[in-house]
């Protein structure tokens, strides 16, 4: 594949970088990466995969735009409210990159759909604010081979792990289960700062962008945890024995997938 002089000028600044240069690009070009959650997490996500020139974007999501999502989610816009998040989602990124091509779904995530949905993607963006859908995402991530990158915000606070199949610990194997129902606050209850899901959805954008090419080291066997309020990340190493895990040990228990049941909580899982 050639670049047009267009894709040359757009991307030049990648081109000129020894990681990545033409060849790299074209990975990104023929890349495709999956988006679950097009809010404060995904939105950010989106726009620097979009920017990036990854070709082929999926994005889930089954909710409207809400006035309350603006304070954070910048993908979209105020005259978006009432639209369905995909779809004003879809409409930023072709704008801002007609080469990129956005899948969109319009529905909730659940067991019965995750698997189909996944499967022609070469990295899943947990951008989810529920535990139910976390553990979900995990689980068929797992069973189904595929690396992903989980992310967590709440206040000032934020979090995020990479899994890439038999390189380390996945969600489960540091969480194990769902916490009870209503034991961590909501984001309506608790809030959160718009810019952490900048600062951490982008994040998320760089692991994918990273596993596309190839280059550098994911977040395997760690989690960066960040706090805003004293401007520190933390990066603290994982268990590193896997074979216990009730979905990607040696011996799983947990051979289909479950819809647990939650209240959202935008939580970042600690």
């Amino acid at each position: 594949m050639a670049f047009t002089n267009e894709q040359i000028e757009r991307y030049s600044r990648h081109i000129i970088l020894k990681e990545v240069g033409a060849k790299g690009q074209k990975k990104l070009l023929g890349g495709k990466v999956m988006i679950i959650g097009a809010g404060g997490l995904g939105a950010p996500a989106a726009m620097y995969l979009a920017a990036a020139g990854v070709g082929t974007i999926g994005i889930a999501d089954a909710d409207e735009v809400d006035l309350s999502n603006l304070q954070r989610q910048i993908i979209h816009q105020t005259a978006d409210v009432g639209k369905p998040k995909v779809l004003s989602a879809k409409e930023t990124m072709e704008a801002m990159n007609p080469d990129v091509k956005v899948v969109t779904y319009h529905e909730f995530i659940t067991s019965a759909n995750i698997l189909d949905i996944i499967k022609d993607y070469d990295f899943i963006i947990d951008g989810t604010d529920n535990f139910p859908a976390k553990f979900l995402i995990n689980d068929a991530c797992v069973m189904a081979g595929k690396p992903f990158s989980h992310a967590g915000i709440i206040r000032f606070q934020g979090q995020l792990m990479t899994y890439v199949p038999g390189q380390g610990p996945c969600y489960r194997c540091v969480f194990k289960e769902p916490p009870p129902k209503d034991a961590v606050p909501t984001c309506k209850q608790a809030g959160v700062i718009g810019a952490m899901g900048g600062v951490i959805g982008s994040l998320q954008a760089m692991e994918a962008v990273k596993y596309l090419l190839g280059v550098g080291e994911l977040l395997t066997g760690y989690l960066l945890t960040y706090d805003a309020l004293k401007m520190q990340f933390r990066k603290v190493k994982l268990p590193s024995d896997t074979h216990n895990c009730a979905v990607c040990g040696d011996h799983p228990t947990i051979t289909k997938l479950i819809d647990y049941e939650q209240a959202e909580c935008d939580g970042v899982g600690l």
